[in-house]
Formats: C-alpha cells, structure tokens, sequence
C-alpha cells in the first residue's frame, strides 16, 4: 500500500519535506510508520513521533497498533493554553 504522509511544524524541519509517498506491506500499522520515519530522518524525527501525533482516517492517534490508511498526517506536539 502507498501511504501518503504529510508533515507539518517540526516534522517538517526533521523531514526537509512537507509530504512524501511510502510503501508499506498490507496491514502496516502506525509502529511501522513511526520506524520508517526514525530510520529515515534519525534523532529530530525520533523526538517529532515520540511526543507528536498522527492523523490516521481523520482520527488522532498515537497508539502503534492503528492500522495505516492511504493518508498519514504527522503532527508535532502542540502548546496550548
């Protein structure tokens, strides 16, 4: 499956891209997305996924197990107040 993802923020920064296609194995979960990110981009992509999150069918999530879908949006942790 060709996913989709799209960075914003920080993820940006750490990926010098705004979005790329990857392929992945059926039934690829939010784990595998997060390895392929860390392996590609090193440390500043590590730091993005462990404290940000991910839009996955319009959901946000952050839990490994979530299966991918055709579009992933990585998001950077937000501040807020």
């Amino acid at each position: 499956m060709q996913v989709t993802v799209r960075y914003f923020a920080a993820a940006v920064d750490a990926a010098s891209r705004e979005e790329e296609q990857i392929d992945f194995g059926d039934g690829a979960n939010l784990g595998d997305l997060k390895r392929e990110l860390i392996d590609r981009y090193g440390d500043s992509m590590r730091k993005v996924v462990s404290s940000g999150s991910f839009l996955v069918d319009e959901v946000v999530s952050s839990e490994d197990s979530v299966l991918l879908s055709r579009k992933v949006d990585v998001l950077p942790p937000f501040a807020g107040g």
